[in-house]
């Protein structure tokens, strides 16, 4: 066996065959009995890279995501060994780690609470109390939107896209667990006590379970591996974006200030720059003004442009023909969160696993001409939305992307009679 933990090529086949066996049914006491001298060596980023070169190779992400608990019950002695790369204040990766601890505590009330109700499923205070604690562990959602929309699209620049889906699966599992169990709570046990026990406890535990193992897979694989690929910039961006979606629990600190490095985040190349002749000396600032834009029924500067599309009512987003984000606008009321991170970002990494087909579906549709619009409509925190989907074509009638409009239509829902005047002419 030395002669392959020293091969790195031998070392990761045996590793992924490990993983394959696990997939095909052979226990982990098994597996850690034969590969007892290997299992001890292998580090958070080695594990990483394994299940992302499975990934590339086709084995399925969701089988990935099914067993996941199970590659990390093999390899957990291994990573309980390895030192935890320090962050200092104000570091993205401290501040998730922070929240991690805050939201140990919190899911150890709640489970207490549970536990009272439990016993006594009729106590309204009890069942208050079980409904308080719920209310406080769902503001570790912000903990995972800021995964899902700042960290995993950084990751992905760097060639590392297994989180983006195995992980994001993970979180849509809690947050299903989360609104069965505030469901319940909500109705209470009425006259079927035992049931209510039952059906409580049945959406708990595993809920439970999936957050303390995300904690485990967090401090002790993605973390580490993201502190070994992303570079100080990256880090930086990632900061810049994070008050978007805000905290849980905890506030960022303030120690981690690195020197040289933009406050703004730095938006990926999409398309490779235009060459500039040598003696084509690029305009001042003030002049900025005289480049136009000429459009089908007018000319404007780019800076028109883009106040007419941050006015517009509406939230738009524009994908190319390649399937790569390229714009969003950035109107006064947002519905859905749009940081800059999902610049270069491709479309099928924005969504949900669980949404995935319905968003490949359209844009299929859409480049072999089957359809012209596709359209959803939501209730959203009390607000009717309008979702729509826009082919966008060439004047031979070729693909070249899609455009993403939304609108909160409530107001407009309940316009009735007319109004010919403005408000202060009476």
């Amino acid at each position: 066996m030395s002669e392959y933990i020293q091969n790195s090529a031998h070392r990761r086949e045996i590793l992924k065959g490990i993983i394959r066996q696990l997939h095909e049914g052979r226990s982990v006491d098994e597996v850690k009995a034969e590969f007892a001298a290997l299992l001890r060596e292998v580090g958070p980023v080695e594990i990483a890279a394994i299940e992302q070169a499975l990934i590339e190779e086709g084995f399925p992400e969701m089988e990935i995501k099914r067993l996941c608990d199970v590659h990390v019950a093999v390899f957990r002695e291994s990573l309980e060994t390895q030192t935890r790369p320090e962050t200092i204040p104000g570091h993205p990766i401290h501040t998730f780690r922070a929240e991690n601890e805050a939201a140990a505590q919190i899911l150890n009330r709640l489970q207490e609470a549970i536990a009272a109700l439990l016993k006594d499923p009729t106590d309204p205070a009890c069942l208050e109390e079980a409904r308080q604690r719920l209310r406080e562990m769902r503001e570790y959602e912000k903990h995972y939107r800021r995964k899902e929309n700042f960290l995993f699209p950084y990751l992905e620049r760097k060639g590392f896209t297994g989180p983006s889906t195995v992980m994001w699966a993970i979180h849509d599992d809690i947050r299903s667990g989360w609104r069965a169990l505030d469901a319940l709570l909500a109705e209470g046990p009425g006259d079927g006590v035992e049931d209510f026990q039952a059906r409580v406890e049945g959406v708990f535990r595993p809920m439970a379970t999936a957050i303390r193992e995300m904690f485990f897979k967090e401090e002790n694989i993605l973390f580490p591996t993201a502190l070994q690929l992303l570079t100080d910039e990256d880090w930086r961006a990632i900061r810049a974006q994070e008050a978007e979606v805000g905290y849980a629990y905890v506030l960022p600190g303030d120690r981690w200030t690195p020197e040289g490095i933009p406050t703004a985040p730095a938006a990926p190349t999409v398309s490779p720059p235009q060459t500039v002749p040598a003696e084509a000396a690029p305009p001042p600032p003030r002049a900025l003004a005289s480049i136009l834009l000429h459009l089908d029924t007018g000319t404007l500067a780019p800076e028109e442009v883009n106040r007419i599309l941050n006015a517009l009512p509406v939230e738009i987003t524009y994908v190319d023909r390649d399937d790569t984000v390229r714009y969003f606008n950035r109107p006064r009321q947002r519905t859905f969160l749009r940081p800059p991170a999902v610049i270069g970002r491709k479309v099928q990494k924005c969504h949900p696993p669980a949404s995935l087909h319905r968003v490949q579906r359209i844009l299929d549709d859409f480049r072999a001409g089957r359809r012209d619009v596709a359209e959803f409509w939501i209730q959203m925190q009390g607000r009717f939305v309008h979702i729509r989907y826009f082919p966008l074509r060439d004047e031979q009638g070729e693909y070249q992307g899609t455009l993403e409009v939304v609108q909160d239509v409530t107001d407009i829902r309940a316009l009735e009679g007319e109004q010919r005047l403005l408000d202060e002419e009476g």
